[in-house]
């Protein structure tokens, strides 16, 4: 294959800038890297010129559920060109736990034919939003089916339509026999990845799934319980464990508003778990419910028809934009939040950052996250 440079670029690196930098592409794969006035290019390459703009590793949203309008399971190829024309070279769809057991392995199915689709090469495998979670929590929650007890029957044939594209499986870890379905997840797909999601789990019930894969707090303060033992004390929950524990990544949901998660909660929680344990993800959903009253001019997140937020509308370019504005990030920060970080999280070690030997997936953006060209294994994307 023909040797690519892209040249004239910002370059976001892991925890610094190169300015006047190029990288160099062979065979889909960054063969060389690094500033213009110390490398030479080859002779005949093709140029590729960035214009001054910032290249930095494509987007890894590993948990979505849709466009602004259209769920993935409805419309694949639409959903992951959406994100696509964001920066997103990779997605993880991510199926709800109100759909009963025919409509999971529908799912499956759909999504996994669509990964063979070159329309849809972003999509990197599945993220597993049930269906084991608390029915407590999250939107059309009066529509969950699973809120019975858990049983091998109905579980074991969504785990093995799955176990080979599934990278991360939510579980509330309270529902009683929630152990056996992680051992049956791990003994057909070794390295899948547990998130605690939709939970008010203690620390006693979270503990047993750690040494199981436990490394993500789905959508962090979001749909999580809030413990209390005793009057006017405090108790410890799923949010004071993922804060807790080094080893467990937390997702956040960045909206231009705060109202996912609160612009000091973000500061908070950066400031506990460090630059390199937060993952962005857009979390974005489809419905046609008004906004409750108070909330008619929030225009990237959705609601549910009895007024609960239900997810977003957001693009993870766009979330990173939220992030910059509300924390005061700079755009590398951003960068390991929405690449590098997920894909260390969910296995995918051939991408995420730009180094040599990772697949060039890449994205040329300015300061605010305007995405201006898009590149998988080196290719240019429409």
């Amino acid at each position: 294959m023909k040797l690519k440079a892209v040249t004239n670029a910002i370059l976001v690196m892991r925890d610094h800038l190169i300015p006047d930098g190029y990288v160099l592409i062979e065979n889909g794969v960054i063969a060389d890297f690094g500033e213009m006035r110390r490398r030479a290019l080859p002779q005949g390459c093709e140029k590729i010129d960035a214009q001054g703009l910032f290249l930095g590793p494509g987007l890894i949203d590993i948990h979505t559920h849709a466009s602004d309008k259209v769920f993935f399971i409805d419309d694949p190829v639409t959903v992951s060109q959406y994100h696509m024309r964001a920066g997103t070279t990779t997605v993880l769809p991510a199926l709800y736990f109100s759909m009963d057991q025919g409509e999971w392995l529908d799912s499956i199915r759909k999504l996994r034919a669509a990964m063979s689709d070159p329309r849809c090469r972003n999509i990197g495998g599945l993220y597993m939003e049930g269906p084991y979670l608390n029915p407590k929590f999250g939107c059309d929650k009066e529509n969950n089916p699973w809120r019975g007890g858990i049983d091998r029957k109905e579980y074991m044939p969504i785990i093995e339509a799955a176990a080979d594209i599934a990278k991360v499986w939510a579980v509330a870890p309270e529902r009683e026999g929630i152990l056996d379905f992680a051992r049956d997840v791990r003994r057909l797909n070794p390295d899948a990845v547990f998130a605690v999601a939709h939970s008010e789990a203690e620390p006693y019930q979270l503990e047993p799934l750690l040494p199981l894969g436990l490394r993500i707090g789905t959508h962090h303060t979001d749909a999580t319980g809030t413990i209390q033992k005793y009057p006017e004390v405090k108790g410890v929950c799923v949010d004071e464990f993922v804060n807790y524990h080094r080893e467990i990544f937390a997702e956040l949901i960045c909206d231009s508003r705060g109202i996912h998660v609160d612009p000091f909660m973000l500061r908070l929680v950066r400031k506990i778990k460090g630059d390199d344990r937060i993952i962005l993800i857009s979390d974005a959903y489809a419905s046609d419910a008004p906004a409750p009253p108070g909330y008619e001019d929030v225009n990237d997140i959705n609601f549910d028809y009895s007024g609960e937020i239900a997810g977003s509308k957001l693009t993870l370019n766009v979330a990173m934009r939220n992030m910059m504005k509300h924390t005061g990030a700079s755009i590398v920060d951003v960068f390991g939040y929405a690449s590098r970080n997920p894909a260390q999280a969910v296995g995918l070690t051939d991408r995420g950052e730009i180094a040599v030997g990772k697949r060039a997936d890449l994205i040329i953006t300015d300061h605010l996250m305007n995405v201006k060209t898009i590149m998988i294994e080196g290719e240019k994307q429409p």
